[in-house]
């Protein structure tokens, strides 16, 4: 099935390319990178994989789907025609508060694929 980085997940991916390089350096970036693009593969060839965010479980919305990647979470949506990744971050980091800034200040991190 095909996948789609929405915009607002290449941004995340940009934001923590610079924050680990920035602070652990270039191979540690590598490292991580890889292990996101075997995630994305794996997504890819198996979208219903992934479990639910318990973050969204508990708000009874299931309809996205993660997987862990390293440290990193990516969260994504199956749809029918392809696998839509909405969000890279750190597992540490608030996803529920993410995902409402996100809802709240759409304009601020379009979530709309690239073209």
């Amino acid at each position: 099935m095909k996948v789609v980085f929405l915009r607002s997940a290449e941004a995340d991916l940009k934001d923590l390319r610079t924050y680990i390089v920035r602070n652990f350096g270039k191979d540690v970036w590598l490292a991580t990178y890889g292990k996101i693009k075997e995630s994305v593969a794996m997504i890819q060839d198996h979208p219903k994989a992934g479990g639910v965010p318990p973050e969204l479980e508990s708000l009874n919305i299931s309809q996205y789907r993660q997987v862990l990647s390293g440290i990193n979470r990516i969260v994504y949506e199956p749809r029918d025609d392809a696998t839509y990744i909405h969000l890279i971050c750190d597992t540490r980091r608030d996803l529920q508060g993410l995902l409402m800034k996100r809802i709240v200040s759409p304009a601020a991190a379009d979530s709309r694929p690239r073209n």
